[in-house]
């Protein structure tokens, strides 16, 4: 129970703080990827708050020897640079591109009701099965 209170909790504070940044309005997305354009620095912002907060504190959760929720940290142990990596990194580039949402904002954007969230989540899900499937 104390495991999905965190994660509950987790998610929303993620969601507030995605809401806050504006980090939902696909608007503000699209002008951070215009470089060549009306180029808008505020995702940059964002990302270096959390990296200001997730390197350092990262370094000593690290060093733990389990974390305070499960019994051991999974973190990734592949670290070649293959095809499947770059063919899906170059699809959510795509995707991040053409609709101004990763999958986090544009799950915390549901709450918006707007139809085009539902109809790139409901991509993205589709799309995710997809790749199970195909892999």
């Amino acid at each position: 129970m104390l495991l999905f209170v965190v994660a509950f909790a987790s998610g929303i504070i993620f969601g507030l703080g995605l809401t806050i940044s504006e980090m939902i309005n696909p608007a503000r997305v699209i002008g951070f990827l215009d470089v060549a354009g009306s180029w808008d620095p505020t995702l940059m912002f964002v990302m270096g708050g959390a990296l200001a907060v997730t390197l350092p504190a990262s370094h000593f959760i690290l060093r733990r020897a389990m974390p305070l929720l499960d019994s051991e940290f999974f973190l990734p142990t592949k670290r070649d640079i293959d095809p499947p990596l770059i063919l899906g990194a170059a699809i959510f580039g795509i995707g991040w591109g053409l609709g101004g949402f990763c999958p986090g904002p544009a799950l915390a954007a549901i709450a918006s009701g707007t139809p085009t969230v539902f109809l790139f989540v409901l991509s993205m899900i589709i799309g995710q099965w997809l790749a199970g499937r195909i892999r």
